[in-house]
């Protein structure tokens, strides 16, 4: 009687007859982003546009022993549908970058704004800690106020005749 394979353990690792490619995933996400960012142009819809012109002329205006795609255009259509093919993963390889590298930048930019609060909210109990302090100390007008309370009053002691 053999076991049946486990669901919680990893299964043996087999060995492949041929190797695997291995390739860059970061050089290749490069190269994909700088195709998809071609591919979003007005360049490369007039290029293709001028491709598309020149075959269709070219296999409706050519001689009949020149032309190479007859009217329906299917092999026109099926380099159209290669094209797409590689086009729409590549675009979103690119666009699964670009998500990752926002990703990063908004948890970057939320701790930033989290250390921004943080030290908004220090400065905010500074300065009511120093407004405290001031209020306990002296200020110009209230010292001005006292000496001349007290210099009015030296002044009535001394104008007054003394009961001795």
């Amino acid at each position: 009687m053999t076991m049946a394979p486990r669901l919680d353990q990893p299964r043996e690792l087999r060995r492949a007859l041929l190797p695997r490619p291995h390739y860059d995933p970061e050089s290749f996400g490069q190269i994909s982003e700088r195709i998809a960012r071609f591919l979003g142009t007005a360049r490369f819809i007039v290029y293709m546009t001028i491709f598309v012109g020149v075959w269709l002329a070219w296999n409706v205006l050519a001689p009949a022993s020149w032309r190479f795609d007859e009217y329906p255009f299917i092999f026109l259509t099926l380099m159209l549908s290669l094209q797409a093919s590689y086009a729409a993963p590549l675009i979103l390889l690119a666009q699964n970058r670009q998500d990752d590298r926002d990703r990063v930048q908004y948890e970057q930019d939320r701790g930033r704004n989290e250390r921004t609060i943080a030290d908004t909210e220090y400065l905010t109990r500074e300065i009511a800690g120093l407004r405290l302090a001031l209020n306990e100390v002296a200020t110009r007008d209230f010292l001005r106020s006292e000496l001349q309370s007290i210099v009015k009053e030296l002044d009535e002691r001394y104008q007054r005749p003394s009961n001795g």
